[in-house]
Protein backbone atom coordinates (compact mmCIF):
# COMPACT_ATOMS: atom_id res chain seq x y z
CA UNK A 1 0.00 0.00 0.00
CA UNK A 2 1.42 3.29 -0.92
CA UNK A 3 1.78 6.03 1.51
CA UNK A 4 -0.05 9.29 0.54
CA UNK A 5 2.87 11.30 2.21
CA UNK A 6 5.13 13.21 -0.57
CA UNK A 7 8.25 11.52 -0.42
CA UNK A 8 10.83 14.32 0.70
CA UNK A 9 12.43 16.98 -1.88
CA UNK A 10 16.14 16.94 -2.17
CA UNK A 11 16.43 20.37 -4.14
CA UNK A 12 15.09 22.25 -0.93
CA UNK A 13 17.61 20.48 1.43
CA UNK A 14 20.87 21.65 -1.04
CA UNK A 15 19.10 25.08 -1.58
CA UNK A 16 19.15 25.73 2.52
CA UNK A 17 22.74 24.41 3.05
CA UNK A 18 24.07 26.28 0.31
CA UNK A 19 22.91 29.49 1.84
CA UNK A 20 24.31 28.83 5.14
CA UNK A 21 23.22 26.84 8.20
CA UNK A 22 20.22 24.93 8.82
CA UNK A 23 18.63 24.51 12.16
CA UNK A 24 16.45 21.97 13.42
CA UNK A 25 14.02 25.06 15.49
CA UNK A 26 13.96 27.03 12.54
CA UNK A 27 13.11 25.13 9.57
CA UNK A 28 11.82 21.72 10.99
CA UNK A 29 10.12 20.43 8.30
CA UNK A 30 13.75 20.78 5.80
CA UNK A 31 15.51 19.29 8.51
CA UNK A 32 13.09 16.39 8.72
CA UNK A 33 13.93 16.03 4.84
CA UNK A 34 17.61 16.51 5.50
CA UNK A 35 17.26 13.46 8.10
CA UNK A 36 15.82 11.41 5.77
CA UNK A 37 17.98 12.27 2.54
CA UNK A 38 20.92 12.30 4.25
CA UNK A 39 23.53 9.83 1.91
CA UNK A 40 22.06 11.94 -1.17
CA UNK A 41 23.07 14.98 -0.19
CA UNK A 42 26.40 13.68 0.86
CA UNK A 43 26.71 12.36 -2.71
CA UNK A 44 25.49 15.20 -4.22
CA UNK A 45 27.46 17.69 -1.72
CA UNK A 46 30.95 15.14 -2.08
CA UNK A 47 30.99 15.86 -6.14
CA UNK A 48 31.71 19.11 -5.28
CA UNK A 49 34.39 18.89 -2.91
CA UNK A 50 32.25 20.00 -0.21
CA UNK A 51 30.93 17.21 3.06
CA UNK A 52 27.75 17.28 5.31
CA UNK A 53 28.21 18.90 8.97
CA UNK A 54 24.84 17.14 10.42
CA UNK A 55 24.61 17.32 14.42
CA UNK A 56 21.16 16.40 15.18
CA UNK A 57 21.72 16.09 19.03
CA UNK A 58 22.88 19.71 19.12
CA UNK A 59 20.39 20.61 15.52
CA UNK A 60 22.29 21.81 12.81
CA UNK A 61 23.70 21.47 9.83
CA UNK A 62 25.95 23.11 7.46
CA UNK A 63 28.27 22.10 4.93
CA UNK A 64 32.14 22.38 4.58
CA UNK A 65 35.14 22.13 2.03
CA UNK A 66 36.46 18.40 1.82
CA UNK A 67 40.41 18.42 2.52
CA UNK A 68 41.51 16.66 -0.37
CA UNK A 69 42.95 13.30 -0.67
CA UNK A 70 46.73 13.13 -1.67
CA UNK A 71 46.21 11.96 -5.10
CA UNK A 72 43.37 13.90 -5.24
CA UNK A 73 43.38 17.12 -7.85
CA UNK A 74 42.58 20.32 -5.82
CA UNK A 75 39.29 22.00 -6.42
CA UNK A 76 38.57 25.52 -6.22
CA UNK A 77 36.94 26.91 -2.69
CA UNK A 78 32.97 26.90 -3.11
CA UNK A 79 32.84 27.69 0.84
CA UNK A 80 35.03 30.95 1.60
CA UNK A 81 37.14 31.54 4.43
CA UNK A 82 36.62 33.78 6.74
CA UNK A 83 40.01 36.14 8.38
CA UNK A 84 38.92 36.98 11.40
CA UNK A 85 40.12 39.61 13.86
CA UNK A 86 41.45 39.61 17.03
CA UNK A 87 38.67 41.30 18.88
CA UNK A 88 36.13 39.20 16.81
CA UNK A 89 38.21 35.73 18.07
CA UNK A 90 38.05 36.95 21.20
CA UNK A 91 34.45 37.12 21.30
CA UNK A 92 33.80 33.92 19.96
CA UNK A 93 36.44 32.73 22.28
CA UNK A 94 34.66 33.83 25.39
CA UNK A 95 30.92 32.84 24.17
CA UNK A 96 32.37 29.77 23.43
CA UNK A 97 33.85 29.33 27.08
CA UNK A 98 30.83 30.88 28.49
CA UNK A 99 28.38 28.11 26.30
CA UNK A 100 30.37 25.54 27.83
CA UNK A 101 29.93 27.12 31.38
CA UNK A 102 26.19 27.00 30.86
CA UNK A 103 26.48 23.29 29.48
CA UNK A 104 27.94 22.29 32.64
CA UNK A 105 25.10 23.42 34.98
CA UNK A 106 22.56 21.22 32.68
CA UNK A 107 19.80 23.67 33.03
CA UNK A 108 18.25 25.27 29.67
CA UNK A 109 19.75 24.36 26.83
CA UNK A 110 19.77 27.76 25.25
CA UNK A 111 22.32 30.45 26.49
CA UNK A 112 20.54 33.89 26.49
CA UNK A 113 22.88 36.72 27.07
CA UNK A 114 22.21 40.60 27.05
CA UNK A 115 24.48 43.18 24.99
CA UNK A 116 25.43 44.25 28.35
CA UNK A 117 26.83 40.73 29.31
CA UNK A 118 28.25 40.44 26.33
CA UNK A 119 30.60 43.78 27.05
CA UNK A 120 31.26 42.91 30.19
CA UNK A 121 32.76 39.16 29.20
CA UNK A 122 34.72 41.18 26.10
CA UNK A 123 35.83 44.53 28.27
CA UNK A 124 38.43 43.18 30.93
CA UNK A 125 40.27 41.69 27.89
CA UNK A 126 40.76 45.17 26.37
CA UNK A 127 43.19 47.54 26.43
CA UNK A 128 41.36 50.18 28.68
CA UNK A 129 41.53 53.76 27.67
CA UNK A 130 40.21 57.45 28.56
CA UNK A 131 37.35 56.50 26.04
CA UNK A 132 35.10 53.95 27.33
CA UNK A 133 32.15 55.13 24.83
CA UNK A 134 34.34 54.37 22.49
CA UNK A 135 34.98 51.27 23.36
CA UNK A 136 31.67 50.07 23.88
CA UNK A 137 30.96 50.93 20.67
CA UNK A 138 33.61 48.94 19.14
CA UNK A 139 32.79 45.92 21.48
CA UNK A 140 29.11 46.65 19.94
CA UNK A 141 29.93 46.72 16.38
CA UNK A 142 32.24 43.21 17.32
CA UNK A 143 28.89 41.99 18.26
CA UNK A 144 26.93 43.03 15.37
CA UNK A 145 29.91 41.35 12.96
CA UNK A 146 29.25 37.68 14.98
CA UNK A 147 25.28 38.35 14.64
CA UNK A 148 25.82 38.34 11.19
CA UNK A 149 28.29 35.38 11.19
CA UNK A 150 25.43 33.97 12.66
CA UNK A 151 27.24 32.62 16.24
CA UNK A 152 24.20 35.19 18.09
CA UNK A 153 20.96 35.72 17.24
CA UNK A 154 19.00 38.85 18.54
CA UNK A 155 15.53 37.68 20.10
CA UNK A 156 12.56 38.64 18.52
CA UNK A 157 10.99 41.92 19.97
CA UNK A 158 13.75 42.30 22.64
CA UNK A 159 16.79 44.09 20.43
CA UNK A 160 19.41 43.75 23.70
CA UNK A 161 19.09 39.88 24.45
CA UNK A 162 21.06 37.60 22.12
CA UNK A 163 21.08 33.62 21.70
CA UNK A 164 24.28 31.71 21.67
CA UNK A 165 24.00 29.63 18.64
CA UNK A 166 25.27 26.20 19.32
CA UNK A 167 26.80 25.75 16.01
CA UNK A 168 29.90 27.82 17.95
CA UNK A 169 30.77 25.12 19.22
CA UNK A 170 31.31 23.27 16.09
CA UNK A 171 33.77 26.11 14.82
CA UNK A 172 35.63 26.58 18.12
CA UNK A 173 36.52 23.42 19.60
CA UNK A 174 38.52 22.37 22.31
CA UNK A 175 41.49 22.06 20.79
CA UNK A 176 41.01 25.61 19.67
CA UNK A 177 39.98 27.09 22.59
CA UNK A 178 42.82 25.89 24.44
CA UNK A 179 45.45 27.10 22.15
CA UNK A 180 43.99 30.51 22.30
CA UNK A 181 43.68 30.56 26.56
CA UNK A 182 46.94 30.36 26.51
CA UNK A 183 47.56 33.64 23.76
CA UNK A 184 44.86 35.33 26.20
CA UNK A 185 46.87 34.44 29.08
CA UNK A 186 50.05 35.86 27.10
CA UNK A 187 47.85 38.95 26.18
CA UNK A 188 46.66 39.71 29.38
CA UNK A 189 50.36 39.90 30.89
CA UNK A 190 51.43 42.25 28.53
CA UNK A 191 49.09 44.53 28.85
CA UNK A 192 48.96 43.79 33.08
CA UNK A 193 52.52 45.19 32.56
CA UNK A 194 52.34 48.52 31.74
CA UNK A 195 52.27 48.10 28.41
CA UNK A 196 48.69 48.82 27.44
CA UNK A 197 47.63 51.11 30.24
CA UNK A 198 44.69 50.06 32.47
CA UNK A 199 43.12 45.92 31.29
Amino acid sequence: MESSLAPPSLSPVLIALFKGVLYQDQNGEVWQSLLQLQPRVRDYVGVLGLELVLDESEGYAYLRQRVSAPDEPELPRLVQRRQLGYSVSLMLVLLRRKLAEHDATGGDPRLILSRAQIVDLVQIFLPGGSNEAKLVDRIEADINKVVDLGFLRRLRGQDDQYEVRRILKAYVDAQWLSGFEEKLAAYRAHWSSGNGGDA
